[in-house]
């Protein structure tokens, strides 16, 4: 991808995949602004490599919108948009309501905001993209994790929404990932069972997914799809 002055926005960057694709960018030359929520090492590494790095809350409509005030005072354009920031929840016996709109408004509110409200500034670069960050579990939902599988799934209609509505401006496109990266503490026995679940086998790490956000960011002519990086799930 060649570079361009105007930024790429990656919210909820401070660490895993997020974190892989801005220090990519910025390696490319690419000017990064990342959103986090909490404080982490990886923060700090972007913005010794050059990003602007912008703490954030989007628990609500209100928190939402002085992310957008903030990241306006510090650009005036934008080359994309990667809504990558998520919550992984599941359902608490008592709390089911919060932990839906929590999920809700990170994984559907947010980007609805902040893609209406930016478009502005998307406009005023030569290329502009929106890349919603998905799930491949929306493919056929979750019994375990009901909330965050239904507000992913909102998220891959966000990408067909804005696609139509922003046309041919602005091309509007999402990736599905399935497991990605273990966490250091799953055990041999979960790793085996999660490898089992796809036909490729591997933990193929977070350069799968910088290698489709570069596809969908350099092809001209894709716009409303969601990419489905998954290892070859649905034919298991």
């Amino acid at each position: 991808m060649a570079s361009s002055p105007a930024p790429v926005l990656i919210t909820g960057a401070s660490q895993r995949i997020g974190l892989y694709c801005a220090e990519q960018l910025l390696a490319e030359g690419q000017p990064v602004i990342i959103s986090y929520r909490s404080e982490r090492p990886g923060v700090q590494r972007l913005e010794q490599l050059g990003a602007i790095t912008l703490k954030a809350d989007f628990s609500s409509q209100a928190s939402v919108m002085a992310f957008i005030s903030q990241l306006k005072a510090h650009t005036d354009s934008l080359r994309a948009i990667v809504h990558n920031a998520s919550e992984w929840l599941a359902e608490t016996r008592g709390d089911e309501g919060d932990v839906f709109m929590r999920m809700f408004n990170v994984h559907m509110l947010a980007p609805y905001l902040i893609n209406l409200h930016c478009a502005d500034l998307l406009l005023r670069s030569d290329k502009a993209d929106i890349i919603h960050i998905g799930d491949d579990v929306t493919r056929k939902g979750s019994s375990k994790h009901i909330a965050y599988c239904a507000s992913k799934a909102g998220m891959d209609n966000l990408t067909l929404s804005f696609a139509a509505r922003f046309a041919p401006k602005i091309k509007v496109n999402g990736i599905a990932p399935a497991m990605l990266m273990f966490q250091p503490d799953d055990d041999e026995q979960y790793r085996a069972r999660t490898l089992a679940k796809s036909a490729v086998g591997i933990e193929p790490g977070p350069e799968v997914i910088y290698q489709s956000l570069r596809y969908l960011l350099d092809n001209p002519y894709v716009t409303g799809t969601t990419l489905t990086v998954n290892g070859g799930r649905h034919v298991k």
